[in-house]
């Protein structure tokens, strides 16, 4: 996706110590990218049909709208602290936290949010919002997670050469940006066939599995030793679950990285169930990065390999 030029870091805010942490993570990537911090609170009341103006019989500086403005100015002033030179704006959006959030996205490099609902009804269900952005944002998001280890890498989850672009370049150029390097994770299950007429072959040889796989992750990281060599690609395959594999290893990591592709018949509008799982359980920051979609996508013969793989994910 082409962001465009000095396209702002923008986070949302919602009056809550989460928000105010991925206010602070905003401030990292926003130093790191060059570009400028946007801060942003979704108020949902008008549409709701609530007026947010201050009571005629309450203070003059009260009502809902005035609590949302003074959101917004406790996260800039955060911002403004902790890097006194960033340029950052701070705006009370009216709508819903998701429409707000995913509109921001498409003229941001990156959307920061925290892992609880920001704000309006959507806070009654823990972790709504972050869900909804993450599947449905044209810029990557950040949700802020856990604790980041400062000197570990950059943890990315592979699923194969053509699923897996956007998330591998986000997790190599963040590596660059932060001066350490990335572990790229392909987890893979040993496929069985146990149910009577089942068409799919059993795979009996587990080594030439191991390499077909430890080709998959080979070709998935192709190139990008020579586009950046400053950053140091570590490959780790593992017989198993992608998401508790990647849990695992967020307890080491400044940050996982990973794609939003969903499957089945709502396809775009949801995530996968590894992204989701990582999402809920990580124990450093996420970030997921949805693959474009294509406008033509060509069906291909599946093998048995990749239907074992996609049930997985």
């Amino acid at each position: 996706m082409d962001v465009p030029s000095g396209a702002p870091v923008v986070v949302g805010v919602d009056g809550s110590p989460t928000g105010l942490n991925a206010v602070r993570l905003g401030v990292d990537e926003a130093l790191r990218r060059s570009c400028p911090l946007r801060v942003v609170h979704a108020f949902v009341w008008p549409k709701l049909k609530v007026s947010g103006k201050p009571s005629p019989a309450g203070p003059a500086e009260g009502g809902l709208r005035r609590q949302a403005e003074r959101v917004v100015a406790e996260a800039v002033d955060e911002a403004r602290s902790a890097a006194p030179n960033l340029p950052v704006t701070g705006e009370v959006v009216s709508g819903f936290a998701t429409a707000v959030l995913v509109g921001e996205s498409t003229a941001a490099s990156l959307v920061v949010i925290g892992d609880h609902g920001l704000g309006g009804l959507t806070s009654l269900i823990i972790g709504s919002v972050a869900v909804q952005v993450t599947a449905h944002a044209a810029s990557p998001v950040l949700v802020a997670r856990g604790r980041p280890e400062p000197s570990g890498p950059v943890v990315v989850g592979i699923h194969d050469s053509a699923r897996s672009g956007a998330a591998l370049a986000f997790a190599v150029e963040e590596a660059a940006l932060r001066g350490t390097h990335v572990v790229a994770v392909h987890a893979y299950r040993h496929p069985v066939s146990t149910q009577p007429g089942d068409v799919l072959p059993v795979v009996h040889d587990r080594e030439a599995l191991r390499d077909d796989e430890g080709r998959v992750l080979a070709e998935s990281v192709a190139g990008w030793r020579e586009r950046y060599p400053q950053v140091e690609i570590n490959r780790q395959l593992i017989p198993g679950r992608a998401a508790p594999a990647l849990v695992e290893l967020s307890r080491y990591a400044q940050l996982v990285v990973v794609g939003g592709h969903g499957r089945g018949p709502l396809g775009a509008l949801l995530l996968g169930s590894v992204s989701q799982h990582v999402l809920h359980h990580s124990e450093s920051p996420v970030v997921v990065v949805r693959d474009p979609e294509p406008a033509q996508p060509e069906p291909r013969p599946q093998t048995y390999t990749d239907a074992r793989r996609d049930a997985d994910l």
